[in-house]
């Protein structure tokens, strides 16, 4: 074997680890888009799940409050009487949600606990019983939640954080 044999083959195996180092980098990127996916798609379901939930059981045990005392855009005030005490005190039973910078947040009696990082948007419309946008909270009887999240990180440099929207209605049961 000569020397001009040895380069040729090292410049031959070069090229070819060359190209096989970019597909493999550019199969990271893709794995990493679709992990990133998978994270704000499973942080926005969970996150309006719970919302959902808290909107369903508004109005529960009395029709001597309102279900809805807030309805703002990006801020909800739910009541529901938990205990069958008639009174709205215990934990629980007032739950505020918000809007706060970037992060969703649920006020259950403990503070404003944050349920979702890295929200992109977050809107709240409120419907009547005639099916039409209202601002009083007394006559709500819908809400259509529209949440956008995007990735907390991405896994790696260059990978543009994925976005999610998340949309649904929710009828107060209990009104």
């Amino acid at each position: 074997m000569t020397l001009a044999e040895l380069l040729t083959s090292i410049t031959v195996l070069g090229v070819l680890m060359a190209g096989m180092l970019g597909i493999l980098e550019h199969g990271q990127r893709v794995y990493a888009m679709g992990a990133a996916r998978v994270e704000a798609q499973q942080n926005a379901r969970v996150a309006l799940t719970r919302l959902a939930a808290d909107l369903r059981g508004a109005g529960s045990g009395g029709a001597a409050f309102d279900a809805i005392s807030i309805a703002e855009p990006r801020r909800v005030m739910l009541h529901q009487d938990a205990d069958g005490d008639g009174l709205l005190l215990a934990s629980g039973e007032t739950v505020l949600w918000r809007l706060d910078g970037t992060t969703l947040r649920r006020a259950a009696g403990a503070g404003a606990q944050p349920v979702l990082d890295g929200v992109e948007g977050f809107t709240l419309t409120y419907f009547d019983a005639a099916d039409l946008p209202t601002t009083s909270p007394a006559a709500v009887r819908s809400v259509a939640i529209t949440l956008t999240t995007r990735a907390q990180r991405a896994r790696l440099p260059g990978v543009r954080p994925a976005t999610f929207i998340v949309a649904t209605r929710v009828r107060l049961r209990n009104r």
